[in-house]
């Protein structure tokens, strides 16, 4: 369905979509607005200033390199929201430096003068005694020198290759007998803490203020004339010509080392004192024009807070959470089978608030360990080399099953990892593929075929989030465990299509992309424009393609109440009139990372349609990658959705609404529901038996 433009102009605002990358920093405020909470515990705080700042980073390694790309490329055409690269571009500018003063004024306005009274003080070289000099003189010395290289450029030294996000120490130097001034770099080693401790424990000083202390050392004989610091961020975004790699590990390979040593710089940030002199040649050099050019006030690569923010200072952080057992793979020996808790019923896992590693950890192990498991199917987008899944399929291999694993070599920023374990999983006899040319693979799907009574049994994860167990105790994400025979012999299918040669046009219950979603997801809301008690309520990440936005906008002026839960980017405007007055968006951000796909179509009264996966609404999901959803059909489990969708409809402390000019709001705390507490407190209780 391609849906008619409506007229313009629909409000005040220029268009009925809201651009996708002014909205992208729109998250990253709601981010920021955390670290801004002073009800939350200190570190906490600091910790969502270095979310925040990574965030911004793969902002411009990804999405503002794409349309400096645009540019250079002449580019003319508009996004949906009717924005040319140029424009985008400028208004992108000018929202990152209202944001990084917001950033600096709250770091060193509010958080380091409470963290100072929490006797965890930033301390700058020329605050310190001369016994603290001397002290960290000796460490520079023992620490610190041996790994420092200082590159000059000269004649026969050309500008050095400068790495992406790495921070550097721009010099100038004189010969003191000839006079004669040269530019040298100096790497900080990204290996050694930023901050460096002194002997109370309490005073953390620069690491850049303390090699330029000591820079007379790396450069002997010569003046030291000039010091700054700098840091260039390059286009990280990874193409590969898949028709034309025999081979595509190999050519992830030499994509890598061409993203290390050729990348374009996008971004280059200085310190305010910089002369004009050093940032022309900055600039020069690493080719960036003054559109690209940040002034960083106070301290440049704030994601280095992390430091402060993994201190052992438990009382300045969140009380831990523990993840719930879900009662079904409960057993009071400690001996649970997870295969027989499965053949009872399936079973929904909601992460972190249910242990993933009690469920879907456990899953693959005993698939690993039962001599009646004869396969095991995984697809693996974003994980560690040392998982225990990874582990499981490991042994599981070495054991004679059949292991599969799809591994998504393209998964952004994990390429390098993922051609290691890739790597691990062949050595140890699993049939390693890489999927389908010219499709990531981002359905997280585990198939699991065991014989029983004369015949075989197909079980199956159908899940949100990566087969990950660090990001499983940060993300929320939910998982279906199932034997549901349907859903076995579609994701049979799908690893058939992913494994081989195949043309699968139909299945019987998943919905898969790019063959079936999108076309179901469009007839699932023109179904609810045929009902007078027509709901959708909708829970992603990310909702930006314009012909399911336009999609919802038609169910909204037939009636249809619409209810948004989008963590991140939202281009659909809500409320406005004649268009979209039925829809209300609304996003939970706090401390987990919202990350579950939860669909629900239908009615109370007329029962409902729940669909859970991979897929956001992007066109990169629902055209250019291969995504799976599924249905939950168990009443029981059905409720369970409910609830979490309802808990994230009703919260008052972490949610903001999205209005029709395209800004977010804070909802205002009347009642203090707190969604995550909420669903902890929820899955605590049904750990214990109390529902």
């Amino acid at each position: 369905m391609h849906a008619e433009p409506f007229p313009e102009p629909v409000t005040a605002t220029s268009s009925r979509f809201i651009n996708r990358e002014l909205s992208w920093l729109e998250f990253d405020s709601r981010v920021l607005a955390l670290a801004e909470d002073p009800a939350r515990p200190l570190l906490e705080r600091v910790k969502f200033v270095a979310i925040y700042t990574q965030n911004l980073d793969e902002f411009f390694q990804i999405r503002v390199s794409g349309l400096e790309e645009q540019v250079d490329a002449g580019v003319a055409a508009t996004t949906p929201d009717g924005m040319t690269p140029p424009a985008q571009l400028e208004a992108i500018r000018e929202r990152v430096i209202a944001l990084q003063e917001r950033a600096v004024s709250l770091v060193f306005g509010d958080l380091f003068p409470a963290l100072e009274k929490e006797r965890l003080r930033l301390t700058h070289w020329e605050q310190l005694s001369d016994a603290d000099k001397e002290f960290l003189g000796r460490r520079f010395r023992e620490r610190i020198f041996p790994v420092l290289t200082p590159l000059s450029v000269d004649p026969s030294h050309p500008f050095p290759y400068i790495s992406n996000l790495s921070l550097n120490l721009a010099a100038a130097i004189r010969d003191p007998l000839t006079g004669e001034r040269r530019f040298a770099r100096v790497k900080i080693p990204p290996l050694l803490p930023r901050f460096t401790d002194l002997p109370d424990g309490e005073r953390f000083v620069p690491l850049e203020e303390v090699i330029t202390a000591h820079l007379d050392q790396l450069f002997p004989g010569m003046d030291i004339v000039d010091v700054h610091v700098f840091r260039v961020t390059r286009d990280a975004d990874l193409e590969v010509e898949e028709d034309e790699a025999d081979d595509l590990l190999a050519a992830i390979e030499v994509v890598l080392q061409r993203r290390q040593r050729g990348a374009t710089a996008i971004r280059l940030e200085i310190d305010p004192t910089m002369s004009d002199e050093m940032r022309q040649l900055l600039m020069r050099e690493l080719g960036v024009d003054e559109s690209q050019v940040y002034v960083e006030e106070w301290m440049l690569a704030l994601g280095d807070l992390w430091f402060f923010a993994e201190l052992d200072r438990p009382e300045l952080k969140d009380d831990p959470w523990t993840p719930a057992t879900p009662p079904p793979l409960q057993s009071s020996d400690g001996l649970v089978d997870v295969f027989e808790a499965i053949r009872r019923s399936d079973i929904l896992v909601h992460h972190p608030y249910d242990s993933f590693s009690a469920s879907v950890e456990a899953f693959v192990e005993q698939a690993a360990r039962d001599p009646d498991v004869l396969a095991i199917k995984q697809t693996l987008y974003r994980t560690s080399s040392d998982s225990p899944i990874i582990q499981s399929l490991v042994r599981a291999a070495q054991a004679g099953k059949q292991v599969v694993a799809l591994v998504e070599l393209k998964a952004r920023f994990d390429e390098l990892a993922n051609i290691t374990f890739a790597r691990t999983l062949e050595t140890a006899g699993v049939h390693v593929v890489y999927g389908v040319v010219g499709l990531k693979t981002h359905a997280k799907t585990c198939l699991v075929v065991r014989r029983e009574g004369g015949g075989v049994r197909r079980y199956a994860h159908i899940g949100t989030g990566n087969y990950n167990p660090k990001t499983a105790r940060l993300y929320e994400d939910v998982g279906l465990l199932t034997t549901d025979p349907e859903l076995g012999a579609d994701i049979t299918d799908l690893f058939n299509l992913l494994t081989g040669y195949s043309r699968q046009r139909e299945y019987r219950k998943l919905l898969v992309a790019p063959v079936t979603m999108r076309p179901a997801l469009e007839a699932l809301i023109r179904r609810e424009m045929s009902h007078d008690d027509g709901s959708i309520v909708l829970k992603m990440n990310s909702l930006v393609d314009a012909d399911l936005i336009d999609a919802l906008y038609e169910a909204s002026q037939a009636g249809v109440g619409i209810d948004l839960l989008v963590r991140g980017i939202c281009c659909l405007r809500p409320g406005v009139t004649g268009l979209s007055e039925t829809v209300r968006v609304r996003s939970i951000v706090g401390r987990f990372l919202e990350h579950s796909r939860i669909y629900r179509f239908g009615s109370e009264a007329r029962g409902y349609d729940h669909l859970i996966g991979s897929a956001d609404w992007m066109p990169r999901n629902l055209d250019g990658r291969v995504e799976a959803l599924a249905p939950v059909e168990d009443p029981s489990l059905q409720d369970r959705l409910n609830e979490i969708l309802r808990t994230g409809l009703d919260d008052d402390e972490l949610a903001w609404e999205l209005d029709a000019e395209g800004a977010w709001h804070k909802v205002p705390s009347t009642r203090g529901i707190e969604a995550h507490r909420v669903l902890q407190t929820l899955a605590v209780e049904r750990s214990d038996g109390d529902r």
